[in-house]
């Protein structure tokens, strides 16, 4: 039983894995848009979105176990 097993797609978690889904797209366009991969400002702005959804994701997980 892990995290994975516990996950469910609901309108609670559905922002979170937006947000998940807008940080790897804004790395990615970012990077493949001006061919840099390396930018302090794009890892802030990716590590912001990426923690929060992950972190939402995981939050709600919690709180439907119990």
């Amino acid at each position: 039983m892990g995290i994975s097993s516990t996950i469910k797609m609901n309108l609670r978690t559905a922002p979170f894995f937006f947000l998940t889904f807008l940080g790897i797209l804004f790395y990615t366009a970012w990077g493949a848009a001006y061919g840099k991969w390396t930018d302090v400002g794009v890892y802030s702005i990716t590590v912001i979105l990426l923690g929060f959804g992950l972190i939402g994701i995981y939050q709600y997980s919690i709180m439907e176990e119990e």
